[in-house]
């Protein structure tokens, strides 16, 4: 069996949060949803679960951070070409998120980054190589 990652993020606004998601291409698992929580897919083994603040806060003893203010993590996922990454960034855009400054191209590898609708920080990448070893 292979290795399945959850990740669970905070939201402040759930059905804004699918409509943002559904515009970025993501569907949602129904089995797993509801007025408390979405199923993001990914792909067969990566999820994201989009809580509710007052749900997440139930699964943790600490304070939930308002990802507004601050920086709590940063989901990075890696996508087949630079265009795709472009796209996608365009799309986040569109549907209201925030851009996380330029594109950073490193050669063997090129990414962008925004916040989206809840502030949560995601970066895409496409990698072309790997960097030569010093």
């Amino acid at each position: 069996m292979s290795t399945q990652i959850f990740v669970n993020l905070p939201v402040h606004d759930l059905p804004k949060s699918k409509t943002f998601f559904e515009s970025l291409g993501y569907a949602f698992n129904p089995q797993f949803t509801d007025d408390k929580g979405a199923c993001m897919v990914v792909d067969d083994s990566i999820y994201v679960m989009l809580l509710t603040r007052e749900f997440f806060g139930t699964f943790v003893k600490k304070p939930v951070a308002d990802t507004r203010q601050v920086v709590g993590a940063i989901t990075c996922m890696s996508l087949d070409s630079r265009e795709a990454v472009d796209e996608i960034h365009a799309k986040a855009l569109k549907a209201g998120a925030t851009s996380g400054g330029d594109p950073q191209d490193y050669g063997f590898m090129y990414s962008r980054a925004f916040q989206d609708i809840d502030g949560n920080h995601w970066e895409f990448v496409h990698m072309s190589g790997t960097p030569d070893a010093a």
